[in-house]
Order: structure tokens, then C-alpha cells, then sequence
């Protein structure tokens, strides 16, 4: 007969499957197991029926507080905003220089429209996120049953939602700071065409006017006086370096059988965050102090919402779901925990 004596960090409980598993005489914490028997010791086993934790409790209980009070309130926020864009809410005007040559640039579009930055920054950042994590998805005996997409889509979504909320939170910003400030774009007289502009004198400030343009739509009319600062500048370069810094973080390693495709994309975001802040000047769409404070805007949200929400992309303990349970309703480490890394065997 072969008898084994291992060391382990704590006991746990095991029914009896006809193995025999009794203390030794050697001390605490060490235990002879019987190798003659035929029979083997199910893992699986261990787990007993229990009565729900107060962690597994108070996250039932967060879904109701997600529906009741966040879902309400984002949407709230989201229909400000839009009601605001779209001029349905009173906001203010700033007045303007009479034949001002810094507004009398003529409209010729954006090079890149709302909608465009709009859907790059809500459904690129998850797909390269939903990516990565697929790749960097490894299987252990605690999700072997998971599905390999589900489980990556559900860790990315966990860092998508921090980077929607500070995506809402500096377009609510903006849309706010916008409307109260009311600052004319380089476009101005050209949008609108103000009554007032065709009868001031050349030093006179206008402070009330009313649009009479017929060759552009009533939202262009009102979009024309909300200049300061840029929403395309903050929502690009918040996109673009989230993006860049969590490739980093999560992505990049010496040691990738490609080193080189993590910079390439890194730096197609970064591309796209100047490129489309640099366009607002060009398409004199905007001041170039608008772009600048829109510009540090997106930084300091992009700094807000890596560093304090995501914990700068760092790799949070994994908390198995199939930790053992005492009788007493206490957790106890998981199996693979309890054993050494090299286990040290005494053969008689």
C-alpha cells in the first residue's frame, strides 16, 4: 500500500466517496490519504445547496436600482440634450460685431458630420474592446460551460459602460456650456444672415437680431450661434485616446506574434482624434479657441474616465462563482487556492 501525505492551507470538507482521508500524527494541517481506494474524490461535489450571500443579494438588488433610478435619469439627461441640440429648449445668443470678418466665412459642410463622429464613438470603442478581450480570453475550470464570445462580450462590456458614462457626461457639458455662452461661428453671417447685419455700422454691436436665411435649414440657423466650445473636438480626441490608451493597457506586449498591428491601430485613433479636431478650423466650423477648450475638455474626461472609473485598464482579481462554502454560509478560497504550486509529497 502507497500512502502520500500532502500539506495543504486550510481544511475543507469532502463527502465520504470510500477514499480515506484522515489527519496525520504530525501536526496541523497534514493529512494521509489513503491511495489504495478505487474510488476518486469529486470536486464537483464539494459545493453544497446554500441560501443566497449578501454579495450575490445586493446585486439582484442593484439591477432594480439600474432600472428604477439610472435608466430614468440617462434618459432624462440624454432628452435635455437633445431638446437642447435641436433648439426645442430657449438658450442664449451672443451678439456680434457689425460686418465682422471672423464670421463672414462661407458654409461649406463638415468634413466630418455629427453622425459620423457620433457612431464611431459609440460602436468602434466595443468592437476593438469585444476584440481584445476575445483574444486574451482563457478558458479554467470555473467557465469551461461559457461561452467564449459571451464572456468576452461581457468583460467588455463592463469598460464600455464606464466610457459611455464619461461620453454622456462631457456631451452634457458641452450641449450646457453651448447654449448659455450662445458664441457666433466663423459662419455666422453666412447661416443666418442676421436683419440686423444689413443696416448696423461697421463698430457697432449687435446684441438682437433675428435669422432671415432661406437657403438653410432652421437647425443650421440655430447651430450657427453655438460656437464655443467644440463637441467634435472633445467627443473625437476622448474617442480616439481611450481607445489608444487601453490598447496599451490590455493589448500591447513585446512578446505578440505581431508587434507592430496594437501601434497601427493606436495610431489610426490618434489620427482620427487630430484630424477631426484640425478640421473644425479648416471647415471654419469653429474658433480656434473653440477647438481648444473643446480639445482639453476631451482630455480631461478621457483622464477622468481611465483613471478613476477603469482603474487605468488594470486586470481586477478573478472571483470564482464556484468558491467552496461552509456550512455556516462563509466563503473559504477556491480549490486550486488551498493547494501549493509544487506539492510536496513524503513517500514512506
Amino acid at each position: 500500500m502507497m500512502v502520500r501525505t500532502y500539506k495543504v492551507v486550510k481544511c475543507f470538507r469532502m463527502p465520504k466517496r470510500g477514499g480515506k482521508v484522515v489527519p496525520a500524527q504530525s501536526g496541523d494541517g497534514v493529512f494521509t490519504i489513503d491511495m489504495s481506494s478505487t474510488s476518486t474524490i469529486d470536486i464537483a461535489t464539494v459545493s453544497e445547496p446554500r441560501s443566497p450571500t449578501p454579495v450575490e443579494m445586493q446585486a439582484r438588488h442593484s439591477i432594480w436600482w439600474h432600472l428604477l433610478l439610472d435608466l430614468p435619469i440617462l434618459l432624462l439627461v440624454g432628452a435635455v440634450c437633445i431638446l437642447l441640440e435641436v433648439g426645442a429648449l430657449p438658450s442664449r445668443r451672443s451678439g456680434f460685431m457689425c460686418h465682422d470678418p471672423a464670421l463672414s466665412f462661407a458654409y461649406t459642410g463638415d468634413s466630418f458630420s455629427i453622425s459620423l463622429v457620433v457612431a464611431i464613438t459609440l460602436i468602434v470603442p466595443f468592437i476593438i474592446m469585444w476584440a481584445v478581450e476575445i483574444i486574451h480570453h482563457r478558458h479554467d475550470e470555473y467557465n469551461m460551460k461559457t461561452n467564449k464570445l459571451v464572456a468576452s462580450a461581457r468583460t467588455a462590456g463592463l469598460l464600455y459602460r464606464d466610457y459611455i458614462y464619461g461620453a454622456v457626461v462631457v456631451f452634457a457639458i458641452l450641449e450646457v456650456v453651448k447654449c448659455v455662452i450662445g458664441s457666433p461661428r466663423p459662419t455666422f453671417f453666412d447661416l443666418c444672415e442676421p436683419d440686423a447685419e444689413k443696416t448696423c455700422n461697421h463698430s457697432e454691436y449687435v446684441t438682437s437680431y433675428k435669422c432671415t436665411s432661406t437657403k438653410y435649414s432652421r437647425y443650421l440657423q440655430i447651430d450657427s450661434a453655438r460656437s464655443f466650445p467644440s463637441a467634435h473636438a472633445a467627443m473625437a480626441i476622448y474617442c480616439g485616446v481611450f481607445v489608444a490608451w487601453y490598447l496599451q493597457r490590455r493589448a500591447f506586449s513585446w512578446h505578440n506574434r505581431s508587434v507592430l498591428i496594437v501601434p497601427l491601430i493606436q495610431t489610426i485613433c490618434l489620427v482620427y482624434a487630430a484630424v477631426c479636431t484640425l478640421s473644425r478650423l479648416t471647415d471654419h466650423r469653429h474658433h480656434w479657441w473653440d477647438v481648444l477648450v473643446g480639445g482639453m475638455m476631451g482630455v480631461l474626461t478621457v483622464l477622468y474616465t481611465v483613471l478613476v472609473l477603469c482603474k487605468n485598464f488594470s486586470q481586477p482579481a478573478v472571483v470564482s462563482t464556484s468558491d467552496i462554502s461552509s456550512s455556516d454560509g462563509t466563503n473559504h478560497p477556491s480549490v486550486r487556492r488551498l493547494l501549493p504550486n509544487e506539492s510536496r509529497a513524503v513517500m514512506p
